[in-house]
């Protein structure tokens, strides 16, 4: 009687990993130890600095992901996925924004194989780090707008950049930076030329580049320096308004930690 052939091995853990905007040091401790112990190591080498993953295990596959497809992608992750092996699919940034997570989770899901988000840095909030900026100023603005101008990748028609505008909240506009000009007349369309913008390329990169300009001089300063992909726009309407201080600290507010004073 032949044997029993040997039990196949549970499928491995995905591990998606945001890889913050590229300082090595901004990814979380359990996204590092997500890439330290996988056995396959696929990340964005166009975005995400290969020292981001210098973290990974002697033995273990690392490889860019720049030059393949989704399936070819899909394919590296579940031959090792379905060895019982762990993966880490490192993205830039957070994996939530503008990562193509559902088309890889489908594929994941459509194969029983589990995965996970290990979230990350954002360039945005990396940016305003860098700046100093707040994107909320009580009684100005309370909302940030996180979007992108309209090219190859439709935008809806209630998500162009002059609409989300006219609400004069904080906005982040990524993947935009190869039509500055364009970008400059779609938010003038709404906003007054002397609006601050902050210009983040590469933001923790070595090559990172931060620049000041105003709305009316955004195309003209994208061209000086010479920003092209990997940039990010802060447009921030309230960044020259007074605002209010937050009641958050005042002595006579009172909260669930804390009595007001009489």
């Amino acid at each position: 009687m032949d044997a029993a052939a040997p039990a196949r091995p549970a499928p491995g853990l995905v591990t998606f990993v945001g890889a913050g905007p590229g300082d090595p040091d901004l990814m979380t401790i359990k996204g590092q130890k997500a890439v330290a112990q996988a056995a396959l190591v696929l990340y964005a080498g166009s975005l995400v600095p290969r020292e981001v993953v210098a973290c990974a295990a002697p033995e273990a596959m690392v490889v860019d992901s720049a030059p393949l497809t989704l399936e070819q992608c899909h394919a590296l992750v579940r031959a090792t996925a379905l060895e019982g092996k762990p993966v880490a699919r490192v993205h830039t940034g957070d994996p939530s924004l503008y990562g193509a997570l559902r088309e890889q989770t489908a594929l994941l899901d459509a194969d029983g194989i589990p995965w996970r988000v290990v979230p990350g840095v954002t360039a945005a909030c990396a940016a305003a780090a860098a700046a100093g900026i707040t994107f909320t100023v009580p009684e100005v603005t309370q909302s940030l707008i996180i979007s992108r101008l309209e090219g190859r990748t439709p935008v809806p028609p209630r998500e162009h950049l002059h609409v989300l505008a006219q609400h004069r909240a904080s906005m982040a506009v990524y993947l935009s930076a190869a039509s500055a000009q364009a970008l400059q007349d779609e938010l003038s369309r709404s906003l007054p030329p002397e609006t601050p913008i902050f210009c983040a390329h590469m933001v923790g990169w070595p090559e990172e580049q931060l620049h000041w300009t105003t709305l009316g001089e955004l195309a003209q300063c994208v061209a000086r320096h010479n920003l092209t992909r990997q940039t990010v726009f802060l447009v921030l309407p309230a960044q020259n308004e007074e605002g209010a201080p937050s009641r958050l600290y005042a002595a006579d507010f009172s909260h669930g930690c804390r009595t007001a004073a009489s």
